[in-house]
């Protein structure tokens, strides 16, 4: 039987950056979509969506 993945399982370095990750997603995401509004490219865009995506995940707690 697949072990379930589990986040306190983790080691403490990968909890931390996750912690870390966690911290720093909204406000990237604030910026990006700022930068994005104000000078449009393909680049920023696909940035703006992982970071969005990246934040709902955290949100969810699916990471």
């Amino acid at each position: 039987m697949k072990r379930r993945m589990n986040r306190y399982n983790l080691p403490p370095w990968m909890q931390n950056s996750l912690n870390v990750t966690r911290q720093f997603a909204v406000p990237l995401a604030v910026f990006q979509g700022i930068r994005t509004f104000l000078l449009p490219s393909i680049v920023d865009l696909l940035l703006l969506f992982f970071l969005i995506g990246l934040v709902i995940a955290f949100h969810l707690e699916i990471i």
